[in-house]
């Protein structure tokens, strides 16, 4: 016997190192008794805590356990313990409790029907999401740019459906100040050349293949004037196709996506990257000047730093990270 105990610690510590994500897979779909996406089974896994049996988990667990899924249910057709019950969206549960596939699909239906109705009364807006993608690409190397909301209800009303995807949801800026000499600012400007690049974002609560299609034509017309355009979202759906059918309309129309992580912003992901089109469009950033004062005042505001060679203007608030946790759980995004 271990008067110390420590023995008793580290049976328990071999114990908790030895749950794997199948084991985790398992516990969640026999306490919820319901076809669960890959997300959700991570967010029923963090809810009872079993999240916490983990050493680590990466940054994307989900994508973890849809793996997992696929994978046992490929290697084992027919005899896996898990069944994957429908493919849009991707649901699984266990194969005994799977027992009235008719049942199921009802319930799938239902839960569906339901998350559909979450998401256009959910408790907080899509604009809500706004200071994480603000926070996130104000910190990541590759964008490292200030943003500005673009409200739709301040353009200028025209004929129903003439402004229609005209306006991304928030512009974004990069200037080089910190990581070019005025020297070499100086060359630039005298060659006709500049390392200023603008993006589009246009931001979604969730993604798949109910709604893939119009959300990304969206981004596609409200990013055509931007260096680089992209789609953002909170949620999406993890089934390979539609991630294989993300790439692809990525791939052909240069739309780069953006996950965001609705608990570790800094831990947000661009899944797919934009591609990077050498020529502003003019003649549309024109139009979205002459139709939205948000716009126009963004052209203004970032003439006015060019000019200066600093940030002396009004951008979107970039919150602290405990300010930004409080905002978060004050709009109930987690």
């Amino acid at each position: 016997m271990d008067p110390s105990g420590r023995g008793i610690e580290k049976g328990i510590l071999q114990m908790e190192s030895s749950y794997t994500f199948n084991d985790l897979i398992v516990d969640v779909l026999e306490k919820t008794a319901i076809p669960m996406s890959s997300e959700e089974i991570w967010e029923k896994a963090v809810e009872f805590g079993l999240a916490r049996r983990f050493g680590s988990t990466g940054k994307t667990p989900w994508a973890t356990i849809g793996a997992r899924l696929y994978t046992a249910i490929k290697e084992q057709p027919g005899r896996s313990i898990f069944v994957q019950v429908s493919k849009r969206p991707a649901k699984f549960t266990l194969r005994s409790l799977y027992v009235n596939p008719i049942e199921t699909e009802l319930l799938v239906e239902l839960q569906v029907k339901k998350a559909e109705e979450g998401i256009s009364k959910s408790r907080f807006h899509e604009r809500d999401l706004h200071p994480l993608l603000v926070k996130f690409v104000f910190s990541d190397p590759h964008f490292s740019c200030y943003t500005k909301t673009i409200f739709h209800e301040n353009s200028t009303k025209k004929i129903k459906g003439a402004n229609e995807w005209l306006h991304p949801d928030l512009v974004g800026v990069y200037f080089p100040f910190d990581d070019y000499s005025t020297e070499t600012r100086d060359l630039q400007s005298y060659l006709n050349v500049s390392s200023i690049r603008l993006f589009a974002f246009e931001m979604k609560i969730q993604l798949s293949f109910s709604n893939l299609r119009q959300s990304f034509f969206q981004a596609v017309s409200n990013a055509s004037w931007a260096n680089e355009g992209y789609l953002v979202c909170l949620k999406i759906d993890e089934d390979p196709d539609f991630k294989n059918e993300i790439q692809r309309l990525s791939n052909s129309f240069g739309i780069g996506i953006i996950k965001l992580n609705g608990h570790t912003v800094s831990e947000s992901e661009v899944l797919f990257p934009a591609r990077e089109k050498k020529e502003i469009d003019w003649d549309t950033v024109n139009r979205l000047a002459e139709d939205s004062p948000d716009f126009r005042k963004f052209i203004s505001d970032l003439t006015e730093d060019i000019k200066l060679a600093k940030i002396k203007s009004g951008y979107d608030r970039i919150y602290e990270d405990e300010k930004l946790l409080e905002f978060m759980r004050e709009k109930k995004i987690i």
